[in-house]
């Protein structure tokens, strides 16, 4: 029998979804005649702590003409997670530790918890919930060993039987401090530094499926109290709802509202289905609070990008354009030579063709094109003189694999040419060619 309790265990947690956290009601006796409803199941969560309030609040819903003796009887809670006990409540029950021993598991923690009862008909003064002398005893226990190993902890809860559970003018609390119902999400530090760090928080009803829990379900299943078809509800707090951003919940049957007798506060809820029967039914709100500067986070973001696009932008085009230049001037491109010339440069075997004492003037135009600054003397009538000027860009150490080349530094050479003429006919050639280092070789016009 115990080999079937844990395959259908591990069958079950196998096909559970995302993490939640929920409850199940059990009687004292099989087939209990009375229901749960209306059940409200809520957490309240406060930016300052990461401490959760939640309170389980529901009447019986008890068929007329039952006897009083089929229905006065403890109830059982079980909870798939470890609570944190009230010391002046008084001390633990045994007979919970026992139990859960004789059943193979180990129990880690015992105590009680706060029970209040709250009256829905008192009229002329708002009274606080009056406690239930004892409060609810509770153990929480984990299993060791098994192909899946250690469980996470749960905890069986009894809540002993009071008048006040028959009494529909009356609801009870069972009252829970937790502290792991509300996870931190992960995200980037950017995130983190822009919007604050982002939470989730889930609850469910009728969650069986923690494998420490569903052992002790399956035996007494027949002594779950159904879902009455009085309206009841999964229901999240979120206090201090001007500094709350709420990113998104699920599912998308829930509602979300400020809450109409609590300041500031925002609600989400999901009505619970009692058709659904054992099914858990999840509630998960995604969220986040934001203080200070973060408040100005939708303001200031778009601001700070759009000025660091218009400072970075020059800054930006500089470096490329130097590195745009440095590639151009180290790596060359083509079948072409690397040299590039502006102005006039006169080859020697164009010099050549000049011979003082011959060569006219149309013939050194011919030669040499006419781009020539000419200069005459008024003192000496018939004397003037043409001036070539030219500049090359010459690389340097050039290596050539097909049509890529690469360059080691660059020079410029500035040449000058000056032919003097009388009467139209040369009568003497000077040329001057300086040359010169680069002193950034990137500078270098691309080919």
């Amino acid at each position: 029998m115990s080999r079937i309790v844990g395959i259908l265990a591990l069958v079950i947690a196998a096909s559970a979804p995302g993490v939640a956290r929920g409850q199940v009601f059990l009687a004292s006796r099989p087939n209990p005649e009375f229901t749960i409803g209306p059940l409200f199941v809520r957490a309240t969560v406060t930016p300052d702590t990461e401490v959760v309030t939640l309170d389980v609040l529901w009447s019986l819903a008890i068929p007329p003409n039952t006897a009083g003796t089929a229905i006065e009887q403890d109830l059982y809670l079980l909870w798939p997670n470890a609570v944190d006990g009230d010391a002046s409540a008084g001390p633990p029950d045994p007979a919970l530790a026992a139990y859960v021993k004789s059943r193979g598991f180990i129990p880690i923690g015992e105590g009680r918890l706060p029970l209040l009862a709250k009256s829905l008909y008192r009229i002329g003064e708002e009274l606080p919930p009056e406690p239930v002398r004892g409060g609810a005893p509770f153990v929480t226990f984990v299993r060791h060993g098994g192909p899946l190993g250690l469980t996470s902890p749960v905890t069986y809860v009894r809540i002993p039987w009071t008048p006040l559970l028959a009494n529909r003018t009356w609801q009870m609390n069972l009252r829970m401090e937790l502290t792991d119902l509300m996870k931190r999400r992960k995200a980037t530090w950017i995130e983190d530094l822009f919007w604050g760090p982002q939470h989730t928080i889930s609850l469910t009803f009728n969650d069986v499926r923690p494998r420490a829990l569903f052992p002790i379900y399956f035996e007494r299943r027949d002594r779950v109290i159904r879902l009455a078809d009085d309206p009841s509800q999964l229901l999240v707090n979120l206090r201090d709802a001007d500094h709350l951003k709420i990113y998104e919940f699920y599912p998308g049957s829930a509602r979300r509202r400020l809450s109409e007798t609590l300041d500031s506060t925002e609600e989400i809820t999901l009505f619970l289905d009692s058709s659904e029967g054992i099914s858990p039914q999840v509630l998960t709100v995604q969220f986040g609070y934001f203080r200070g500067m973060r408040s100005w986070a939708p303001v200031l973001i778009p601001i700070a990008f759009f000025a660091l696009g218009n400072l970075a932008m020059p800054i930006f085009m500089s470096i490329v354009r130097r590195v745009s230049a440095a590639v151009k001037g180290r790596v060359q491109f083509g079948p072409g030579s690397a040299e590039r010339e502006t102005g006039v440069v006169l080859s020697r075997d164009t010099l050549a063709r000049i011979v003082p004492g011959q060569t006219t003037y149309e013939e050194v135009l011919r030669f040499c094109g006419p781009e020539a600054e000419e200069h005459e003397q008024l003192t000496t009538p018939g004397r003037r003189t043409l001036i070539y000027r030219g500049r090359r860009v010459v690389p340097q150490g050039r290596r050539r694999l097909g049509w890529l080349a690469t360059v080691r530094r660059w020079s410029i050479e500035e040449h000058e040419v000056e032919i003097t003429l009388e009467r139209n006919v040369v009568t003497d050639v000077q040329a001057r060619v300086r040359r010169t280092p680069l002193p950034q070789p990137q500078s270098a016009p691309a080919a």
